[in-house]
């Protein structure tokens, strides 16, 4: 290679010593030599500041076996000429012609440029970097110091990020500026490796960031990605996979392939046609995908879905394979360059295959005038619109106006530009430093297009968004519908505003997922071993919902509410108590009812024939009063039915409390006077004196203030009250009644049965007792009966759900009531009424004796 070493400490120290006299002071003049052989440009002119370029204007270098006997010869380029990167070199000509001829940057003063070939290789690219470096001249003669080296004040490319990362290594000890129209790789933004670096094209960290959204905004969540394994690939994906997992996108497989790997090529082809994944995103370079493309097209696989960075989107020469169709992906905004249109037209070499020159070591013939480039149509001579051409034309206008700011003093007069002197100026590597530092603070407009770096030298970040769509004609074009504007706030950097066309030409959008999107009422369940988007949808466990797609967890519902069938939305919980309205409490209530009609009827019955024997000889007042409290009995079962109150909870309790407490007594009081009825028979026992009407009334009531006292106490400690009971249904509430003091409500029960027990053995005694209407065995009965359904109450009441804890106790309270009734005064009433013969005092006088 080129290689110029140098001893002295010179920036540009790229020389080696000469051999040389020792002059008077001691000092050696050195004489810099060129080591190897110097590389001719592609494309050259002189001027008073030289601007290089580095373009792959040949697709491949020739491949060299080197015997190492011999000193190798510099790489040379080989194959077809690279109709892009060769508008590349022009767009660069014609910006640094239009500079020259124009009155306002650089007036009087010629720029000149050195092109050179870079063949698509990196060595080649680092050759050239040195070449730019060291100079053309064989040998200088520069005192003490190299410091003539360098003449270029900027360089153009490179048009991909591998070559421009060696470039940009090797520039940067000689602060000379590289600024890129096509290397997007991230790295290069880092200033501490490659201080020297800028480009006009943004860098892959936006890029990478709107493909992820581009993802996201079509709702793909499952995606395969492949990637040219260079620095321009490697770095991209590992860009986009980042911002992807942002997203929540995840990716099925990663695939990386160079171009000069035939059999990777053929792996990343099968892998796309066995994948599940529809979409493919591929980050790479134009070479690489046509090679991919080229595998893809001998056996084609499913139709996938293209997404494509800005490297291949816009390549003409890929929208000749049809499958890809459809195809999107982020470019570099459309510009136009006024006039390089014509410029390019008299560039006809490569339409004709005849050279003007022998510049390209070809064997084409040499042109004689007569072609017409006017009359073909090939991507060298589509101008009217431009991507990346336009990058290299903003590029050579940047160095120009750092170099305008470094060595021209402002003037009334714009007609030329006034240059500093040598002693403002100073020595070349000066002047670089210069260049380079007034880069970074370029800010100007040129065509409508705005230019500036920022602290990485990088420009603000703009892509349009590109859809492969067919033409009338079926030809594949590139068709701008929408836009990513990084400057734009969080969230309104993404545009799409014109209809767009996907895989085999349909219109709908391809569904990409690893699984289906779970409904709402669902929550997802990541599958063992798999990426997050692939999932099953599990129904939400009762109580809980999810409203939303894709839910990853359920929420509960309030405590008074409960899902739907759905398990989507939140409802309030079914109300549920004893009502009115319900075929249960209708029938209980119609028994209710019955019995107390039942009581008054024989109240009526016994009234009528309150002087009748059979009336008169079982205490005709205590009946009545049995008669009245059993009609409050039946009666106060009716305030069970009906939605709880504060008035309500406590009145049930009490009243059924009280009036089964006046019942009791009166069958005591009969017992007790049948007793004592007896015993008075004897002679001289005078105990019939203390259980006269008056007694009997004092024992009821006495028996009843006690039950009164009960309540009361249990009202002013802690009275029962209306409560929602959540716990014994999930899905509905109950209105229930909680007792307030357990202790109240057991010791009101406690005190019925206490005076039922006491009854029922007193009626015992005097079951044997020979009186024909002696109630003794009727009272034992219905006491029996009474003490049977109240003992099967307790468990019944307690293990009894919701409104049926209302239903049993008053069924309680109305079976216990009608056995008593029943077992009482059934007998009278049907002597009364059908055997009046026997409602006789004789009969029941013979009755007794016998």
């Amino acid at each position: 290679m080129g290689l110029r070493l140098a001893l002295s400490q010179s920036v540009g120290s790229v020389f080696a010593i000469s051999g040389s006299d020792i002059v008077e002071n001691g000092t050696l003049p050195i004489k810099c030599i060129l080591q190897g052989t110097a590389r001719t440009p592609a494309f050259s002119m002189d001027g008073e500041f030289i601007i290089g370029g580095v373009f792959s204007l040949h697709y491949k270098e020739l491949t060299k076996i080197h015997s190492y006997t011999t000193a190798p010869e510099p790489p040379t380029c080989t194959g077809s000429v690279n109709s892009r990167e060769l508008r590349f070199g022009r767009a660069m000509i014609f910006a640094i012609e239009e500079i020259n001829n124009s009155t306002e940057l650089l007036p009087g003063i010629k720029l000149g440029y050195k092109i050179y070939d870079k063949c698509a290789s990196v060595t080649v690219a680092t050759h050239v970097a040195f070449q730019l470096s060291n100079g053309e001249d064989p040998m200088i003669q520069t005192g003490l110091n190299c410091t003539n080296l360098g003449v270029v004040m900027g360089v153009i490319g490179a048009s991909i990020s591998s070559p421009s990362i060696g470039i940009s290594r090797i520039f940067g000890p000689f602060n000379i500026p590289l600024v890129s129209h096509f290397a997007t790789c991230a790295c290069l933004s880092d200033k501490q490796q490659f201080p020297t670096f800028f480009r006009t094209i943004p860098s892959d960290h936006y890029q990478a960031d709107a493909l992820a959204k581009l993802v996201k905004h079509f709702g793909w969540t499952w995606i395969g990605a492949i990637y040219s394994n260079t620095d321009y690939g490697r770095n991209g994906m590992a860009s986009f996979l980042e911002a992807a997992h942002r997203e929540g996108i995840c990716v099925e497989y990663t695939e990386s392939f160079y171009r000069t790997e035939p059999q990777k090529i053929q792996i990343v082809a099968d892998v796309i046609r066995r994948s599940t994944s529809i979409v493919v995103v591929a980050f790479t370079a134009a070479g690489d995908m046509k090679l991919l493309f080229e595998e893809l097209n001998q056996q084609p696989s499913p139709p996938r879905q293209w997404i494509g960075s800005e490297g291949w989107i816009t390549d003409l020469q890929l929208m000749r394979f049809s499958f890809c169709a459809g195809a999107i992906g982020v470019a570099i905004q459309q510009s136009v360059i006024p006039g390089f249109g014509d410029f390019l037209l008299h560039f006809w070499e490569e339409a004709f295959n005849c050279s003007l020159t022998k510049i390209f070591d070809t064997k084409k013939r040499l042109c004689d005038g007569t072609e017409d480039l006017v009359t073909l149509k090939i991507p060298f001579t589509e101008t009217s619109k431009f991507r990346i051409t336009n990058m290299v034309y903003k590029a050579v206008y940047a160095i120009a106006h750092a170099i305008h700011t470094a060595v021209c003093q402002e003037t009334s007069s714009t007609s030329n530009c006034k240059k500093r002197s040598i002693a403002v100026l100073g020595t070349p590597s000066i002047i670089f430093v210069q260049v380079f530092t007034k880069l970074k603070e370029v800010n100007f407009t040129q065509n409508g297009y705005h230019v500036s770096f920022d602290a990485n030298g990088d420009p603000v970040a703009f892509y349009e968004v590109v859809n492969w769509q067919k033409s009338e004609s079926g030809i594949i074009e590139p068709i701008t519908v929408g836009y990513y504007d990084a400057s734009l706030p969080k969230g309104q950097e993404f545009r799409i505003n014109r209809n767009l066309t996907w895989l085999d030409g349909g219109l709908e959008v391809p569904v990409s997922v690893c699984s289906e999107s779970c409904p709402p009422g669902t929550r997802k369940v990541l599958q063992k071993g798999k990426p997050i988007c692939c999932y099953d949808c599990i129904p939400c466990p009762e109580g809980e919902i999810s409203n939303m797609t894709d839910s990853a967890d359920c929420i509960a519902c309030p405590r008074e509410f409960w899902p739907n069938a759905e398990k989507d939305a939140c409802f309030p919980k079914a109300v549920e108590f004893l009502s009115f309205d319900e075929i249960l409490s209708v029938i209980l209530a119609g028994f209710s009812i019955s019995g107390a009609c039942l009581a008054i009827i024989t109240t009526v019955i016994f009234f009528h024939h309150r002087t009748t024997p059979i009336v008169r000889a079982n205490n005709s007042e205590l009946s009545f009063l049995l008669l009245f409290s059993l009609t409050l009995c039946f009666l106060c079962s009716l305030t069970f039915i009906g939605a709880p109150s504060e008035w309500s909870c406590m009145l049930r309790h009490t009243a059924f409390g009280i009036t089964f407490v006046l019942c009791i007594p009166c069958f005591l009081g009969k017992t007790i006077v049948v007793l004592m009825a007896f015993k008075a028979t004897l002679p001289g026992n005078n105990v019939m004196k203390w259980f006269g009407p008056l007694q009997q009334r004092m024992t009821v009531v006495s028996f009843t203030f006690i039950q009164v006292v009960i309540c009361i106490t249990w009202l002013v400690v802690s009275p029962p009250f209306p409560v929602k009971n959540l716990t014994t249904y999930k899905e509905k509430i109950i209105l229930e009644c909680a007792l307030g003091s357990a202790v109240g409500f057991w010791a009101v029960l406690g005190y019925i049965g206490l005076l039922a027990v006491f009854c029922f053995v007193l009626a015992v005694l005097a079951r044997k007792l020979p009186d024909n209407f002696n109630e003794a065995k009727m009272i034992t009965f219905s006491m029996l009966i009474f003490c049977a359904v109240w003992i099967t109450f307790i468990p019944a009441y307690v293990s009894s759900p919701g409104k049926f804890t209302v239903a049993v106790e008053i069924f309680a309270i109305l079976a216990s009531s009608f056995g008593l009734i029943l077992c009482i005064f059934a007998p009278k009433c049907f002597i009364i009424l059908f055997k009046p013969e026997k409602n006789t005092k004789k009969y029941l006088m013979n009755k007794t004796k016998m």
